[in-house]
């Protein structure tokens, strides 16, 4: 069983800590464009959900890659991104429904979340308690919709 990181859209209050501590793990500096984690925030108040890559386990986004650049890291279950392999052909940001691989224009790659290697700096620095990384049962759409039920 993997762990995977599940939102509390409830207690987000669009803090940015989580976008700041994703831009500086992956570029040293806190710049909220470069983060794989993202705030939606809602034209209601108080309503904001973040959100980022759930992990698929069919991963489209892997399957549509030409190069292969896409692949499962076997310790977290993350798909990452091989820097090396991808060729910036953005197929995969079509091919996921989520819309979570974003296209990095200063490297021409791909970007999305590969759970920090299993300590996601997201769910540490989150002081509202609305990002945890948990065992969980299902991945991807499946954990989408078991989580909205629960706000529901």
């Amino acid at each position: 069983m993997y762990k995977a990181l599940v939102m509390r859209p409830e207690k987000c209050t669009d803090c940015s800590q989580c976008e700041m501590m994703c831009s500086y793990e992956l570029t040293g500096a806190f710049n909220a464009p470069k983060s794989r984690i993202k705030i939606f925030s809602f034209h209601e108040p108080d309503r904001n959900v973040p959100f980022t890559c759930t992990q698929c386990e069919e991963a489209w986004c892997m399957r549509a890659c030409p190069v292969e650049a896409i692949t499962v890291d076997e310790s977290t279950g993350a798909k990452v991104v091989s820097e090396e392999r991808c060729v910036g052909c953005k197929v995969c940001t079509i091919a996921c429904p989520f819309g979570t691989i974003n296209y990095d224009f200063d490297r021409g790659k791909v970007t999305k979340c590969d759970l920090c290697g299993g300590e996601p700096a997201c769910a540490k620095v989150c002081p509202q308690d609305a990002i945890h990384y948990i065992n969980v049962d299902a991945m991807g759409h499946q954990r989408m919709k078991d989580s909205a039920e629960l706000i529901e």
